[in-house]
């Protein structure tokens, strides 16, 4: 019975934090403030996805945390890439002519 309790704290200590990154994601004043706020936004979903999985007992829901991690990474990065360059093209034909010349890794 104290677990349930400690974890229904938990939750709501994680949905205060996503509140939090929330008002951060609309008042912060750069680009890389609202990326940031959004990826910590997506970390913490996953902490509330992972916290309701023991709350009911389904380990189903650990898959789907996994997965939404991994959208999560691969948004962040793919954003960062397209306000750098503007676009993702550009990118991906940067990264094919460094390595077609053998310019090194990419950044």
């Amino acid at each position: 019975m104290i677990m349930l309790w400690i974890n229904m704290a938990v939750a709501l200590a994680v949905a205060v934090a996503m509140a939090l990154m929330l008002s951060r994601l609309f008042a912060g004043p750069t680009l890389y403030d609202r990326v940031l706020a959004t990826n910590s936004f997506g970390t913490k979903t996953i902490l509330l996805l992972l916290v309701y999985g023991v709350l009911t007992g389904e380990s189903a829901v650990t898959d789907i945390a996994l997965l939404y991690a991994l959208i999560n990474f691969v948004a962040t990065i793919a954003i960062l890439k397209f306000f750098r360059y503007r676009s993702l093209e550009i990118a991906l034909a940067q990264m094919s002519l460094r390595r077609a010349i053998g310019g090194g890794d990419d950044e």
